[in-house]
């Protein structure tokens, strides 16, 4: 059975960003990874354009609206995908849930969930009183890589303690929240942080919001310690994370473009000395068609029956050989709304406290500078 599918917002993450791309090879628009995966079908697009709405119905050959309302009348869709600029979230999954007869089975909402936390533990009150499944499109969680890392992780053949650099730019909250979330996904809950420098305030280019600071930032995890740092996006996108292992070295180079595993080994001159590995694995990743692998993610979360998400692969023809989600009974890594609210309450304590004054700050107790 496919899932009806309606995607409101049309903007690159919505529809834009493979338009000009072969779609045997690049799947990064909800549009593109919903008109293909055989689990969903998609049915209409919503956006406030007349030329975006063109676009969409010309390249998926369905019906582009204006007013949600009518969407969702006519299509009555089990699955609906917000992405729209992110202080419209809340309102707009406000409509979805007053105007579907009847309420979707589930919501992909774009990242992050909501910039103010009252609009963000509204959406996930809303959906529990709904019984309508909540997801936000932290992409990298659902990718093949990060999965086998965390897989590595949990077992200790990645071994403690654990401590490492991340380098993000383009806002703390705006793309920062993407690796503070797969970092939460890999290390567990932050316990406690401490801010090295509040940093310079930071608008997107889209004004979505009031700026936001950039901090340099050290945070404890449950299962070890990162410095994030802040560069500056003018410059280029810098989004990347080294961890120091026991036993070796992860870098997660070009926001998981490139995934690379350093095993710590005796020196071949000094045996006296452990040093890494000259020649590091490579961890496969499928970044370029990352929505995809959000799709396969969604359609194995909401699936009733063990082992179907494999058999929608097979149908698709589309399998990956990389590790799969689900694989040994490991639970769908996809991000659940109480998932990034969790990220969204850290990033906000971070950034209170860089707009008070830098600080450490844990659980119970007082902050000392």
């Amino acid at each position: 059975m496919t899932l009806k599918t309606v995607i409101v917002g049309l903007g690159r993450i919505g529809m834009g960003y493979d338009l000009a791309l072969d779609p045997a090879r690049h799947v990064l628009s909800h549009a593109r990874a919903f008109s293909l995966h055989p689990r969903f079908s998609l049915q209409a697009g919503v956006d406030s354009s007349a030329v975006r709405r063109d676009t969409f119905s010309l390249h998926y050959g369905c019906p582009a609206y204006a007013d949600l309302g009518a969407a969702l009348a006519v299509h009555h869709p089990e699955l609906v995908v917000i992405a729209v600029p992110t202080p419209q979230h809340c309102a707009c999954l406000q409509q979805i849930l007053a105007l579907s007869r009847p309420t979707p089975q589930a919501i992909l909402c774009e990242k992050p969930l909501a910039y103010d936390l009252h609009d963000a533990k509204k959406m996930l009150t809303l959906c529990a009183t709904k019984g309508v499944a909540l997801y936000v499109n932290y992409m990298r969680r659902s990718d093949a890589g990060v999965i086998e890392i965390e897989r590595r992780l949990s077992s200790a053949e990645i071994g403690g303690p654990l401590k490492g650099v991340c380098w993000y730019s383009k806002g703390f909250q705006h793309n920062g929240s993407h690796l503070f979330n797969l970092l939460q996904y890999w290390l567990g809950p932050m316990m406690e942080f401490g801010v090295i420098d509040p940093g310079r305030p930071w608008s997107t280019e889209q004004a979505e919001a009031a700026a936001e600071a950039e901090p340099d930032v050290r945070v404890s995890f449950r299962h070890g310690e990162i410095v994030f740092l802040a560069a500056r996006e003018e410059a280029f996108s810098h989004s990347t994370i080294e961890l120091l292992a026991s036993n070796g070295r992860l870098r997660y180079e070009q926001g998981g473009k490139l995934i690379e595993w350093q095993a710590a080994c005796r020196d071949r001159l000094l045996p006296a000395y452990t040093t890494l590995a000259v020649e590091p694995e490579i961890i496969p990743n499928g970044l370029e068609r990352y929505q995809w692998h959000v799709a396969e993610q969604l359609a194995s979360a909401l699936d009733d029956e063990a082992g179907n998400a494999s058999a929608y692969a097979a149908l698709s023809g589309q399998a990956e050989k990389a590790p799969e989600a689900g694989a040994g009974n490991r639970p769908p890594a996809l991000c659940s709304g109480a998932d990034a609210l969790a990220t969204l309450l850290s990033m906000h304590a971070i950034l209170e406290r860089c707009a008070a004054g830098a600080g450490r700050t844990a659980a119970g107790k007082e902050s000392r500078r």
